[in-house]
Parts: C-alpha cells; structure tokens; sequence
C-alpha cells in the first residue's frame, strides 16, 4: 500500500544572515492511512519546521515530499495553495473562527476556496454533515463567542474536515484547553481515526500524545525516536475515571 504521506531525506535550512540554520537534518518518513501520529519535540527541535513542511506551507531545502502520491516538495506557491484546500485539513491550538461568523458558516469556509464548484445547498448540507459527526449539528446556529473553548475546538475541527482531506494536521488542539475538554476532543479525533482518516498532531504533551498510535520525537532537526504507544489512553476510559473521581470528591465533602 503506497504511503500518504512520505518524506525522502528532508531538509530545511535557514538562511539568517552569516549564520545558517539547519532546522531539519534529513527526515525520512512514511505515514500510512488511518494512522494516528503525534510529534513532539523541545522548542528549536525542527518540530513545527517539519509539521509545515507536512502542511505545504513551506518547502524543503533538499529532498522530496510525496502527498497522496504527488510530489509537492516544488511546486510554486499556488499549486501547494491548491493541494492544501484539496488534500489537508488544519486545526489549530487558537480554533482561528470568525467571530462575526456563525458555527455553520465557519465550517463552510473552506469550500469558498475550493477549485470543486460547489452549490450553496450543498455547502450547507456538507457543513451540517460535518458538525453533526463533531456533535454540534443542534448549534450550528450560534456565534464562537456563545460556545465553550471546547465546542469551538470542535467547529474547528469540523471545518479541517468539510473539504474531505487526506491527512488531518493538529498544531496544539488541546493547548488552550482544559483536562476534561482536552480528553473530549481527542475522543473527537480517535473517532474520526477510528473512520479511517488519517491525523499528525504536533503537541508537547505526554499525557495528550498518549492517545495517538505512534509518536515521533524530534531532537535537532532529526526524528530520534519512532515508537508505537504502548497501553494507549482512550477517551472514553480517561472520561469515566475523571467522572468517578469528580463523584468520590462529592461524596468526601458533602456526605450523605
């Protein structure tokens, strides 16, 4: 089975001034469909030079980058803007909605710019299919400022899907979020995973990076270790537990 994604001695170099940055040092990598990856890595460790270069938002120095088969690592500046609308979806630690904009008309965003001519009906009926699976159909109505940080994350998360990419990009989807809503999102993208689709998720996190399949540490513009997680963490469980021990501090302060 060809890989999705599959990268072929990466490199990045920087250029500032006298001095020259080498923020990837060579990374070659294969991720197949349906997997769940998490990338993690200290500031400076080429982590987010390598989740961009994922993202055709920049292009490597040397080597190639084959998306779904197509090797972007040259094309010009339109063309990645093309394979980005087409074949990724991006959710971001700062859920980036228009305030102004309702839930349903963030999600159908995307399909604005998509090269597909695409009705009005049926960017709405794809919208709601899409806030339905992140389960928010019944608030496609409302504005990000009437939902919770957790629920915008999701209208987020619905609008990276509308287009019907290939590979889900996270940069820090939970970093703005607390424990409970973190861990309701990820049981979000295990569900989606579970689906088939694939996600790479940049998160500095161990206790988030636990819920993917595979992690990927990145140490000096190079991929250190390449580890399948053990005893992986799955939302639902992680939801009963907090809900067991949110029960036991009820029952401790306020006894029958």
């Amino acid at each position: 089975m060809q890989p999705v994604v599959k990268l072929e001695d990466i490199h990045r170099v920087y250029d500032s001034g006298e001095v020259k940055v080498h923020a990837v040092r060579g990374i070659s990598l294969a991720i197949n469909k349906g997997e769940f990856i998490a990338i993690m890595g200290a500031s400076g460790s080429g982590k987010s030079t390598l989740m961009n270069t994922l993202g055709c938002l920049d292009q490597p120095t040397s080597g190639r980058y084959l998306l779904d088969g197509i090797d972007v690592s040259r094309l010009e500046r339109n063309q990645r803007a093309d394979i980005r609308n087409q074949k990724l979806g991006f959710v971001f630690q700062g859920f980036n909605l228009l305030p102004r904009t309702t839930a349903l008309e963030n999600v159908e965003l995307p399909m604005l710019y998509s090269k597909e001519r695409i009705s009005s009906r049926e960017m709405r009926d794809r919208a709601m299919q899409a806030l339905e699976i992140v389960g928010l159909a019944k608030r496609h109505d409302h504005f990000p400022s009437q939902l919770s940080g957790g629920q915008q994350q999701r209208v987020a998360i619905a609008r990276s899907l509308v287009n019907r990419p290939q590979v889900l990009l996270a940069d820090e989807p939970t970093g703005n979020l607390d424990t409970r809503t973190s861990i309701e999102v990820m049981g979000v993208f295990q569900k989606l995973n579970d689906e088939g689709i694939t996600i790479v998720m940049v998160t500095h996190e161990l206790d988030i990076a636990r819920f993917c399949k595979r992690n990927l540490i990145v140490r000096d513009g190079q991929v250190v270790r390449d580890e399948t997680v053990a005893n992986r963490s799955l939302a639902p469980v992680e939801i009963a537990k907090l809900q067991a021990a949110e029960t036991a501090a009820k029952l401790i302060h306020h006894p029958a």
